[in-house]
């Protein structure tokens, strides 16, 4: 019988998420024996300090691309947010299945919506996008870091650490716990983290074998948009210690990208947008979101 291995993060999200993704592939080749690797990464071990003190993005990648190089793996099922610009030598990212809700929510252990937290609430978050958003739309909250997994900042919010928590709805809903969600949070009230909501599935160049296997489950609109998204990464050399945030969606037969730009303390703040007919290739994608992100970069953030 032929065998695939899959290599995942042990959290309970990474492993809810590849999960579901390996039933579908298993679905299409019955006849394929799927086997679970998981891999404890860096950033899984590092939980008491934010990621952009840490080393930045690739954190929850690098020993899951080892187990590719080594062979230990056939294919890696990331998040794509997870995911830095530049692969390791011999990489690619094979697939993008379709995506599901990109957008932020806001747990507050109250019930209070955004606007209706009161002055001085503590809002768990260590993401530099999310909480730059966050005081430039309420400067009177206070942004407290918190890692941990899903369950973990639930739970500190829910014991009184913060009173309120920003999480992304894709976990919540991949965990069977969207109905947390105090308040979905539009793109144009927090713009989400590129590639926020899709998975990426990465595998060595050369395997046709595997390239095969995962073309059925590739989605064009998800892979065209999250493309553009990291064409934006690319041109601002984003990473955890970079305030970025970047979201393409299908509109209208055109392709609507929004990005933004900061320094880590919220100066130099810079948003752009585009509008162009949908892309013919990926490749296409990409250079419009490089294109953008090279705007963003000579609009004065460093």
């Amino acid at each position: 019988m032929p065998r695939l291995v899959y290599a995942t993060r042990q959290s309970k999200l990474a492993l809810a998420q590849s999960r579901a993704f390996v039933a579908r592939l298993q679905a299409l080749a019955p006849g394929l024996d799927i086997v679970e690797l998981t891999v404890v990464t860096t950033g899984d071990k590092v939980q008491d300090r934010p990621l952009s003190e840490v080393g930045g993005k690739g954190l929850f990648v690098k020993e899951i691309e080892q187990s590719l190089a080594d062979g230990a793996a056939d294919i890696a099922v990331h998040s794509s947010k997870d995911v830095p610009a530049e692969l390791a030598p011999g990489m690619l990212l094979g697939c993008f299945p379709e995506r599901e809700d990109p957008r932020d929510v806001l747990v507050s252990r109250s019930g209070a919506t955004l606007a209706e937290l009161p002055a001085g609430s503590r809002i768990g978050t260590t993401s530099l996008r999310r909480g730059l958003q966050l005081k430039r739309r309420r400067p009177d909250l206070v942004v407290t870091p918190l890692r941990g997994n899903v369950d973990t900042r639930l739970r500190k919010c829910d014991e009184g650490a913060v009173d309120a928590v920003l999480l992304a709805r894709a976990g919540l809903l991949r965990l069977g716990l969207a109905e947390r969600a105090t308040e979905v949070l539009e793109p144009s009230v927090c713009l989400p983290a590129i590639g926020q909501g899709a998975l990426a599935v990465e595998h060595r160049r050369g395997d046709e074998r595997v390239a095969e296997l995962l073309a059925p489950l590739a989605h064009e609109e998800t892979s065209v948009a999250v493309s553009a998204e990291r064409g934006v990464m690319v041109a601002v050399e984003g990473d955890c210690q970079t305030p970025v945030a970047a979201y393409a969606v299908r509109s209208a037969g055109e392709l609507w990208l929004r990005a933004l730009l900061t320094e880590p303390d919220g100066s130099n703040y810079r948003e752009g947008e585009r509008r162009v007919p949908w892309p013919r290739t990926f490749a296409e994608a990409a250079a419009l979101g490089r294109e953008l992100g090279a705007e963003l970069r000579r609009g004065g953030a460093r």
